[in-house]
């Protein structure tokens, strides 16, 4: 059972690897020549080897093996990055998805594409070892052991590095590597010149220094030892973990100098305790002492010294700050932590009306303490489930390379707003309407090569992907610089197909919605991208099932934009509650504005229009009673609730205005599934089911 969770466990983690390793990809093109970028690529690839063989995944360590071989003919220069390369490996790391998915299955048929892809590689790259490097089973325990806690804690490394006189001559500087691993993190770096000879014997081809390094980092071993992976043959290397985020906490003599120097192996106990009782006589600093009895190098006493500085000033840091660390959870356990969250607030709302109707003082303080307590859970709960929307960037970037590269059209994909968050369950179900949107832009909206630059644009095509909150809303557009949408098309194509009838007046804004749609397509032939008329469909049903909204604008010639509109979250938001003829209704508080009276002589004075004055600015209204069907008489004063509906003012008509309430969301039965003006429904706390409002399309209806 164990065993089955480290596999779990690293295909988790050998996912996460791959998907860096196609976002560096992406970011690669022809003659690509940023070292410390295929670096990372060649690192990810020794990594996923490694551990896949610790882990029992020879055939998935094979594989990488010769990958990493590739690219270690590309750091060195040997090989020049081309787009083959890069897409073969993006084809190779889509494999060893497939091979992680399946197991033992199909092992066949996956050996066979492996072969494929490796004949492939090694036309590309010749002279790929055949046989898989051997690893060893220490380094392999280490890595094991450490590779839980890598990537949460920072781990404090002393690398000892003693490379070989002639390492000069086989092109390698040592300096190089010792400046790649002050990349890494907080580095202090003692160099020993005791072995530099006399002027008379020295060699200037020689390398007579060598390094002690104390290195703080959230790398891992493997990461760390990778600097090394070309010179450890040849050279003495030592790495030693001084503390994985919890051992120094736990033994904490380790900043001692005496205890760092028995550590290293510097010197031995017997040397140590004789020293020790000279100290008490003569007052005298322990390394002065250790450097006047020649036990030990005054160049080991500095590097010695370094380490127990680097040490404690780790230790300070890590006393004055908190360190964060993170917890796999299943997604389901989540879901039902929001769903337990949001039961509690709708009990939570029963408490408070039941306080508020006995007024009893010492129930009311209860239940406002419950309040609080609930309004934290809740707010924490629901910055749980959110999560960048930027996870979902790399995904894209393929999907552009391999359409454009089909096409044989030169598309760039930008990025803009990783850092925006947004729930994981619209993020999950955002990806289908989005690839949607792309494969248009790239089919239909950016043109060919030769079109640009006959129409004097640059040759390459480019897709801005963004995303940026808007108050309790998230707004996502995909722009492209193509040749836009022609109103006139869309309108002569919406009569061929029935959508609309002939000589129907139509602003332009008004006709490019026409392309969402069912079966609207301006596609002369369908293709294997698009053309089919169900893209832009799917896109608007897929928003709206979100509680969202889809807008487009286009400038003929210069590019189009699709804006989706949608909630940070789908479980719990803040609503404000109305009623009508005693029934009790929900508004989004976000679109709120004011409330207003109408009275009697207000809709008099409108002579007939829907039109309320509202501090000179006149405000278009709808009523609820006329939307549901509601026959009786209104109260002498109703209550106008002033949203905003896409940039408009828009009032809402009531009989009575309650207040704000937080809403616990609850999908709608069947019986109501196809109701557009309805979202979902809440219970409220006396238990009553209020129905949820769709402004968008009570507007739209009306």
């Amino acid at each position: 059972m164990q065993d089955q969770e480290y596999k779990d466990m690293f295909k988790i983690e050998a996912l996460e690897l791959l998907s860096d390793l196609e976002a560096k990809l992406l970011e690669m093109k022809e003659g690509y020549d940023d070292i410390e970028q295929i670096n990372s690529t060649f690192r990810i690839l020794h990594t996923i080897k490694g551990t896949g063989s610790m882990f029992g995944f020879n055939d998935i360590s094979d594989f990488a093996h010769n990958l990493e071989t590739a690219f270690d003919f590309v750091r060195n220069k040997k090989v020049n990055i081309t787009n083959d390369l890069i897409n073969l490996t993006l084809t190779a790391s889509d494999h060893m998805k497939t091979m992680l998915d399946a197991g033992d299955e199909n092992k066949a048929d996956n050996d066979f594409i492996s072969e494929e892809i490796l004949t492939a590689l090694n036309e590309l790259v010749p002279l790929i070892e055949d046989s898989p490097e051997k690893h060893d089973t220490k380094t392999a325990g280490i890595l094991k052991s450490v590779s839980e806690d890598a990537s949460s804690s920072d781990m404090t490394y002393r690398i000892r590095f003693r490379p070989s006189v002639d390492i000069f001559t086989t092109g390698t500087n040592p300096l190089l590597l010792l400046k790649e691993l002050r990349g890494f993190g907080e580095c202090d770096i003692i160099a020993h010149i005791d072995r530099i000879p006399l002027l008379n014997e020295y060699d200037h081809k020689a390398c007579y220094t060598d390094w002690d390094i104390i290195l703080t980092t959230k790398k891992s071993l493997d990461e760390v030892r990778d600097i090394f992976i070309f010179v450890e043959d040849s050279s003495e290397v030592d790495i030693d973990i001084i503390d994985d985020g919890t051992i120094l906490d736990k033994e904490p003599k380790r900043d001692k100098l005496g205890e760092i120097l028995l550590d290293r192996g510097d010197i031995t106990a017997e040397n140590l305790v004789p020293i020790l009782q000279k100290q008490d006589e003569k007052q005298k600093k322990i390394g002065e002492l250790l450097v006047e009895q020649d036990v030990v190098s005054k160049s080991k006493i500095s590097s010695a010294l370094s380490e127990q500085k680097h040490i404690q000033k780790v230790r300070k840091k890590k006393s004055g700050s908190v360190l964060a660390s993170s917890v796999r959870v299943p997604a389901e356990k989540l879901d039902k932590l929001v769903n337990l969250v949001g039961e509690m607030v709708t009990v939570q709302e029963r408490l408070s009306q039941l306080a508020v109707y006995e007024d009893i003082p010492e129930l009311t303080s209860i239940a406002e303490n419950i309040e609080n307590l609930t309004d934290g859970l809740r707010d924490n709960t629901m910055s749980i489930r959110m999560v960048q929307f930027g996870i979902t960037f790399t995904g894209f970037k393929r999907l552009v390379h391999d359409l454009s590269k089909d096409l044989e059209k030169n598309i760039v994909l930008i990025t803009d707003g990783v850092e925006t968050e947004l729930d994981k369950t619209v993020i999950e179900k955002l990806n289908e309407p989005l690839v949607h949107i792309l494969r248009n832009s790239i089919d239909h909206g950016i043109e060919s090569k030769e079109t640009r630059e006959s129409a004097g644009k640059s040759s390459q095509g480019t897709i801005l992907l963004s995303a940026e909150h808007s108050g309790a809303y998230v707004l996502i557009s995909v722009s492209d610089d193509g040749a836009g949408l022609d109103p006139d098309v869309i309108y002569k194509k919406a009569i061929e197909k029935e959508i609309i009838a002939p000589g129907t007046e139509m602003t332009p804004k008004e006709i490019l919605q026409l392309i969402f749609s069912p079966g609207f397509s301006t596609a002369k032939k369908v293709t294997d991208v698009s053309g089919r008329g169900v893209g832009m469909d799917v896109v608007k049903k897929s928003v709206e099932a979100l509680r969202g909204s889809v807008e487009i604008d286009s400038d003929k010639g210069k590019g189009t934009t699709v804006t989706l509109k949608l909630p940070l979250t789908l479980a719990i938001i803040e609503g404000f509650l109305v009623e009508m003829e005693g029934d009790k209704f929900i508004l989004p508080l976000s679109s709120v504005e004011e409330c207003v009276e109408l009275s009697q002589e207000n809709v008099d004075r409108a002579q007939g229009w829907d039109f309320l004055n509202v501090r000179g600015e006149l405000v278009p209204y709808i009523r609820l009673r006329k939307s549901f069907d509601i026959q009786s008489d209104p109260p002498e004063m109703e209550h106008v609730v002033i949203t905003g509906v896409d940039g408009q003012r828009i009032g809402v008509v009531v009989d009575r205005v309650i207040g704000s309430h937080q809403t616990v969301i609850k999908p709608l039965g069947r019986a109501m599934k196809h109701s557009e003006d309805v979202s979902g429904a809440t219970i409220l706390g006396d238990g009553t089911v209020a129905l949820i409002l769709n402004l968008d399309k009570l507007v739209k209806a009306a």
